[in-house]
């Protein structure tokens, strides 16, 4: 595709107009969205809708709050994540969330003490693990076996993007007898997720990436709903009581997911979720999916073609359906090359210890001809290093 190419392929761009709705400053090219999302005008209104409510109602407005984490968290199962109402809360960070799901799985398999782990899982996901689990067994699905009673997996590696048959590992991991836990941190709003379909026992996510909810925006959780009346979760708080206001001695879980609620819940960063999470229902995760193999197809025809020669590898699978949408480029030097990329071409990416640049590709707001520069800049930044 030539630099012509890329502007008539962003004039017929079907989601080309939900760029205006993000605030990007002028002049950068953002491919860091798989790290944090840029704020959406929706997104900053919903944050004043808080404000003003605070400020006109005070105490009075939690007899609205106090709905939004199960809100916004069947918005976000019905229109990100495949999940029917009644399953996902929004609620804490991702790292607790992870602690409560693995923690409520385990509890269901008494009999068993392993959990297995892939070895290119997310740092939080093996740190959490470890500390709970008799044994944290490393591996693929072919590590299954009669002494596993957790599967944790990650939906799109962190680094490299690889999409994982979230269907075939999971089915497998029942198989076995054991659950599935996936986290879906660099998947929801990024590529198509069917968490009933697949049969799927917990999951969890972040927020503030392709959704665009903000730093520390709170993360999700979904238990399958056969497992929730059966499932005990390992920090009971005052709001995943069955009559919260009662202010029992004795804790007794709700019923649902709602007694994987914790403490009392953010309510500007909830409000935030459900904002960035209707944009993507908007937009349609299959037409966003369908963008997002385009941009990183177009990234890898323009990585072959610049920068093989300057020591650059293309690190995630070639094929689109087989990744998430960011793209992974080794080099010796990734840490220079990024930080080249942002100070002398406003390219703003991020890397991942010890050789990975990695570029994301959120289809709401990456423009085709911004892929096309990008690479160019890259090559150009190589070229430095390389001294020529």
């Amino acid at each position: 595709m030539s630099r012509a190419a890329a502007e008539a392929a962003d004039a017929t761009d079907e989601l080309r107009s939900f760029r205006d709705q993000f605030e990007l400053p002028a002049g950068v090219i953002y491919l860091d969205g798989n790290s944090l999302g840029p704020p959406s005008a929706g997104t900053l209104d919903a944050l004043r809708e808080i404000q003003d409510e605070w400020a006109s109602s005070l105490v009075t407005a939690w007899d609205r709050w106090v709905a939004l984490p199960a809100e916004a968290g069947d918005l976000l199962g019905e229109t990100l994540l495949g999940a029917a109402a009644d399953q996902v809360v929004v609620a804490d960070s991702t790292t607790i969330n992870l602690y409560k799901a693995a923690a409520a799985a385990l509890g269901l398999r008494p009999e068993r003490s392993v959990v297995l782990i892939e070895a290119e899982s997310f740092p939080t996901d093996r740190y959490i693990v470890e500390q709970l689990a008799g044994e944290v067994r490393v591996g693929s699905i072919d590590a299954l076996d009669e002494d596993v009673a957790l599967a944790v997996f990650s939906a799109v590696d962190y680094r490299s993007a690889a999409r994982a048959d979230m269907e075939l590992i999971t089915g497998a991991a029942h198989a076995a007898g054991a659950l599935a836990l996936w986290d879906l941190s660099h998947a929801a709003g990024a590529v198509p997720v069917h968490l009933d379909e697949w049969e799927v026992d917990f999951a969890v996510g972040c927020t503030y990436k392709y959704i665009n909810a903000g730093p520390g925006s709170p993360a999700y959780l979904y238990v399958r709903r056969e497992l929730q009346d059966v499932v005990s979760q390992p920090i009971p708080g005052w709001f995943g009581h069955v009559d919260q206001f009662a202010m029992e001695d004795e804790y007794r879980p709700a019923p649902g997911v709602g007694r994987f609620l914790t403490g009392t819940p953010n309510i500007p960063g909830t409000a935030a979720v459900a904002a960035g999470v209707r944009l993507l229902g908007e937009a349609g995760i299959d037409r966003l999916h369908q963008k997002s193999k385009v941009l990183t197809d177009l990234a890898i025809e323009r990585a072959d073609a610049l920068l093989p020669s300057l020591g650059f590898e293309v690190a995630s699978p070639r094929h689109a359906s087989r990744r998430g949408s960011h793209l992974a480029l080794r080099h010796p030097r990734a840490d220079a090359v990024c930080d080249a990329l942002a100070r002398d071409h406003r390219v703003i990416a991020d890397q991942r210890p010890p050789d990975i640049l990695r570029l994301g590709f959120a289809p709401l707001y990456t423009r085709f001809v911004d892929v096309w520069d990008a690479m160019g800049a890259i090559e150009s930044v190589g070229r430095g290093l390389a001294g020529g």
